[in-house]
């Protein structure tokens, strides 16, 4: 049977090497990690193919090949694979995308392939997609866009590729899909965790994040409207931009009105959270000698709520949220800049 099966790939006409690659595709996990009689050439030809059951049939056949087999992942990407799958990418078909993206996300997890994939142009492609590229997104489902978070993901644990990743059209193209999703989303807490294992793999790479356009102002927004993760990140990401260089960073975060939020956060975020979200406030409390004279109530309100952080085992958690609440002020609502560049005058939301 297996003999006919890899004759029909060979030589057979279309329908039999449709029918032979899907018939691989049921292989075992015994037989799935040995390339059976240099099978993977003949597939890959396969995704050539202008009609939709080969290019399924081939996808399905060589993602069966690579699970749990890093001998077939190498195989396929020598083979020559990474332009079909960036082609592939491009399609209008959903299905198709879906099983390029899962393919992508198994051949990419292999160490030995993330060099010869950075230097293919996958990155951009990956970001073009995400940012629409010649899809029309709105079309696309969640899934898809998931794995392509993913995919990013699995490249950023490559220091190589890193300095590839943090360029700045990258960036923006990432803020750009932060900015334009819903903050609490799953797609926002993936990327959010692909842009903090970015700003944390190095100095450059942290430094690419902290001078993008828009990223302070995506990050704060984030860590107030975001789900519980991805305000972590949010803050993770914030804290890290504001020890690069504090006496740049400092002030541009607390232009954007961080304040509010950063103090529930303090008391309200998870574990993680919270001791960021205090090593941050830390940081920030010494830009209060810019305060107005006339805001000098509010400020003290801040000094005081501060002291109950640093005394954080007496610290009465029903006491800090109403001391913060009842700072609140309608005008802080309607312009919350204005009042978030007087630092320490700032109100709660």
């Amino acid at each position: 049977m297996e003999e006919v099966v890899v004759q029909h790939l060979f030589n057979g006409a279309r329908v039999a090497m449709i029918e032979a690659a899907r018939e691989l595709g049921k292989l075992s996990s015994k037989q799935r990690h040995k390339d059976k009689r240099g099978v993977i050439k003949p597939l890959i030809l396969m995704l050539h193919s202008q009609y939709y059951e080969a290019i399924e049939a081939a996808l399905f056949a060589l993602l069966c090949l690579t699970l749990g087999s890093e001998r077939n992942k190498i195989r396929v990407v020598k083979s020559g694979a990474i332009p079909d799958l960036l082609s592939l990418l491009q399609c209008q078909n959903e299905a198709l995308i879906e099983l390029t993206l899962a393919a992508m996300f198994i051949l990419y997890s292999c160490t030995a392939n993330k060099l010869a994939i950075a230097s293919s142009g996958t990155i951009q492609h990956l970001i073009q997609f995400l940012n629409g590229g010649v899809n029309n997104m709105s079309s696309i489902g969640m899934k898809p866009k998931l794995d392509a978070i993913a995919t990013l993901h699995n490249l950023s644990t490559c220091d190589q590729i890193i300095p590839s990743i943090a360029s700045s059209s990258l960036l923006s193209s990432i803020l750009q899909l932060i900015h334009n999703s819903e903050k609490s989303s799953e797609l926002v807490e993936k990327t959010m965790g692909l842009l903090e294992n970015i700003a944390s793999s190095s100095e450059n790479a942290l430094c690419e994040i902290a001078s993008t356009h828009g990223v302070i102002c995506a990050m704060v927004e984030t860590k107030e409207d975001g789900s519980p993760q991805c305000k972590e990140h949010a803050v993770e990401i914030l804290l890290l931009i504001c020890q690069s260089n504090k006496e740049i960073y400092r002030r541009l975060i607390l232009r954007e009105g961080v304040m509010p939020g950063l103090l529930k956060l303090s008391v309200r975020g998870t574990r993680r959270a919270k001791d960021m979200a205090r090593e941050l406030l830390l940081l920030l409390r010494h830009c209060s000698s810019y305060s107005l004279r006339n805001e000098q109530p509010k400020v003290e309100l801040i000094e005081a709520i501060m002291q109950e952080i640093d005394t954080r085992e007496n610290m009465d958690t029903t006491t800090l949220i109403e001391m913060t609440e009842k700072s609140n002020d309608r005008t802080y609502k309607k312009n919350r800049k204005i009042y978030s560049i007087k630092v320490f005058s700032l109100t709660f939301v």
